[in-house]
């Protein structure tokens, strides 16, 4: 079986970039690459029981509370190219989902919705009533549900590469989700995923478990339209414009939201506080660290929605 394909079959979990960052916390491993240098040091990071999960977060900058959630087979460290900026002003709250980086799969069966729930239970033990929420694809998945869940735990929410229903993505991507499974930890071995797992794993010995736990998790047809209208937060979708989503699938996602069903009017008094951003020359597989990424998300978790009128600029250049 050959790593193209492996890469087809993990299309859902998507965490290809392998930068592993180092951690003080209590049965943690640190990263041994020359990459950790690259990656802000936390100002204090740690285990959490929640659930009976132990998660491992960690905490860079100061502001308001932005809570940063990973693909799957990946880490808070898969950010690295853009948790600096995201930092700059903000406290960014990085969280290894269950079974990924530094926190343990466990015996609990694997759910977005459990998973939600988690988010909020760290979100409160660190002491934060409301925080923004910004999750790429699995990690948005579990960023949808805890909103859904816990809505009045996320103030604005950013979904990067995330859909609402397992029909969302390309039809030739179903079936090599559905081949997930322990069987494929052998020919992992020498993928970014495997390596940037056992980097910092707790329990390296667990990639198979990890991998039964996502098979069963993408063989799942679920469909969360009927939640979609329970998301009353603003909300922003972000995607390449070559994701694994169809863009049918993205622009009804955005319309379902209360997006892109009428002009915004001269005045802007139509505009949607949703936002949809579609950025250029991106994958599923590169949008979660694109420089574009930070630049539309930043001002719209900031809140900032005023634009210069037409009038306005013409009477600057005057």
């Amino acid at each position: 079986m050959s790593k193209v394909l492996f890469f087809a079959i993990f299309a859902l979990a998507a965490a290809f970039v392998a930068c592993p960052g180092t951690s003080n916390a209590e049965e943690t491993k640190p990263a041994m690459t020359t990459e950790t240098k690259t990656l802000p040091k936390p100002q204090k990071s740690g285990l959490l029981p929640i659930n009976g999960v132990n998660y491992y977060y960690a905490v860079y900058g100061k502001g308001e509370p932005l809570l940063l959630l990973h693909g799957g087979l990946g880490s808070t460290d898969m950010f690295a190219p853009i948790l600096p900026k995201l930092a700059e002003n903000r406290t960014v709250i990085g969280v290894d989902l269950q079974g990924h980086g530094r926190t343990a799969l466990g015996d609990r069966p694997f759910s977005l919705q459990a998973i939600g729930d988690d988010m909020a239970g760290i979100v409160k033990a660190l002491g934060y009533d409301t925080v923004d929420v910004m999750g790429y694809s699995l990690g948005g998945g579990v960023a949808f549900r805890m909103a859904v869940q816990h809505p009045e735990a996320v103030r604005r929410l950013v979904l990067v590469s995330t859909g609402y229903a397992a029909d969302g993505f390309y039809d030739e991507m179903r079936p090599q989700q559905a081949q997930v499974s322990a069987a494929a930890a052998a020919y992992m071995k020498d993928t970014p995923m495997y390596k940037s797992y056992v980097a910092v794993a707790p329990h390296p010995e667990d990639f198979p478990k990890l991998l039964d736990a996502l098979g069963n998790f993408m063989r799942q047809n679920y469909d969360f339209s009927a939640d979609v209208p329970k998301l009353k937060m603003p909300v922003m979708l972000a995607y390449g414009d070559s994701d694994m989503y169809k863009p049918e699938h993205e622009i009804k996602f955005y319309q379902m939201l209360g997006g892109g069903l009428k002009d915004a009017g001269w005045m802007r008094e139509n505009l949607s506080q949703n936002r949809l951003a579609i950025l250029p020359n991106r994958t599923h597989y590169d949008v979660f660290f694109a420089p574009e990424l930070t630049a539309a998300a930043l001002p719209f978790l900031d809140g900032e929605t005023r634009v210069k009128s037409w009038d306005e600029v013409v009477g600057e250049a005057e």
